[in-house]
């Protein structure tokens, strides 16, 4: 959500910023929308003034017995009266406009953030590992998982129709592990808070991050109104709602595992086959609040974590800086790592980690108190993924598989899977 005196102060950087992210300039009308706010506002201010003043004329009047002044100042206050009702609907109205608009906006991007449209203007910052050459033709992990009958799309299908899967014996031990792993990793060492939280949530919830109004159709709705989480970010994110924090509780870290429900409305045609896009996935997610000041070290420190967790799980990585064109709605920077996947010969998102300023905190009103200053000020937010734990599965599986369809278990893994050093032949 966006500052409409900032937008005051200084429209021409504003629409500047927006052109970024391709879009015409929005200042004209939504400082119409403010103007007339304001106008209304101050129609209602005055009348409220004039009908106090009024009122004690009223009185003196009743006093002296002057019925005749007393008639004419009461239909003076009964004129005024309309006025006020009428003024504060119209600011009201005007207010809500405003507001929608503002809503429906995304964050501007940081001034560094590279120019471009899509995933093909993103600049690569960093790799590490090198991609294995496997001595053999790789097979992709659902010819693998379908090889070791624990990976079954048909019956998921069945029951739930595309983009389901049910994973069986190792494969689904395998996916439960790198959860355990991933989570102990961020407790354990890098500060996180784990938080089991809820899977449902309300309207202003996803308002406050971002997924409303404008991303409805990528979203799954209750019969009762509420809405299955489409990223662990969603409640994480909101347990700083409408609260004002000591500024010595920051930073907060939170980390939590949990499904994912995605309606995907936007992929038809896109990876429909495996585990790249599913209507339900499970994800270790990172969040993190922190002071304005803080909020871009906090961006390298968080994609250093989800970095550890590719580099243990000895997955071949980048590291991407998106272009303004490929961002997220939410988003000032963010950064992507692409895992190696031999399949495809291609590196593949695997998580996101996002600075959002304080575009969120505004949405759902999460501040924070400065030690010695009696103004708060708003928190700057930052969500990343832990990583996806699908993807990560179907890269151990492609990464480390053998010729026999074998998957030899990253050493890191082993602990958390009995000693198991291999599924399969």
């Amino acid at each position: 959500m966006h500052d409409i005196k900032l937008i005051r102060d200084d429209a021409a950087a504003f629409d500047a910023a927006l052109a970024h992210r391709g879009l015409a300039p929005q200042s004209p009308a939504l400082l119409e929308l403010d103007a007339k706010r304001r106008e209304a506002l101050g129609r209602q201010q005055d009348a409220e003034t004039e009908r106090n003043a009024l009122s004690k004329l009223v009185g003196r009047a009743k006093a002296s017995g002057d019925e005749a002044e007393f008639n004419r100042l009461r239909g003076e206050v009964d004129r005024l009266k309309s006025v006020l009702e009428e003024s504060g609907e119209q600011a009201k109205r005007f207010d809500e406009a405003l507001n929608q608009h503002l809503a429906a906006l995304p964050n501007l991007p940081e001034a560094d953030v590279p120019d471009g449209k899509d995933e093909a203007d993103n600049q690569e910052v960093r790799r590490w590992g090198e991609p294995k050459d496997l001595g053999f033709k790789p097979r992709d992990h659902v010819d693998l998982g379908e090889a070791l009958g624990q990976m079954d799309f048909e019956g998921a299908a069945a029951m739930s129709g595309a983009r389901f899967v049910a994973l069986k014996g190792g494969l689904a031990r395998l996916e439960r592990a790198l959860a355990q792993f991933m989570l102990d990793l961020h407790t354990g060492e890098h500060g996180y808070m784990e938080v089991s939280p809820p899977y449902m949530v309300r309207d202003e919830a996803m308002f406050g991050t971002g997924q409303l109004p404008k991303f409805a159709e990528d979203l799954f709705r209750t019969t009762d109104g509420r809405w299955l989480i489409p990223t662990a970010e969603v409640p994480l994110t909101n347990l700083a709602r409408e609260a004002i924090h000591d500024e010595a509780a920051l930073p907060m870290r939170m980390t939590a595992y949990t499904p994912c429900f995605r309606a995907e409305a936007g992929s038809a045609g896109r990876d429909t086959r495996g585990l790249i896009r599913m209507h339900q996935f499970q994800k270790v997610e990172m969040v993190s609040l922190v002071k304005p000041e803080d909020s871009d070290a906090e961006l390298d420190r968080m994609t250093g974590c989800a970095e550890k967790v590719l580099q243990l799980l000895e997955l071949p990585y980048r590291v991407m800086l998106l272009c303004n064109g490929d961002m997220g709605f939410s988003a000032k920077r963010t950064y992507d790592l692409e895992v190696w996947l031999p399949s495809q010969d291609a590196y593949r998102e695997i998580s996101s980690c996002s600075n959002c300023g304080e575009f969120q905190a505004r949405r759902m009103n999460a501040r924070y108190r400065k030690e010695g200053e009696k103004k708060p000020a708003f928190l700057h937010t930052l969500n990343g993924s832990g990583v996806a734990v699908g993807r990560a599965m179907l890269a151990v599986m492609e990464n480390h598989q053998n010729e026999d369809g074998s998957i030899t278990i990253p050493a890191v893994l082993r602990p958390y899977m009995g000693g198991l050093e291999r599924l399969g032949a």
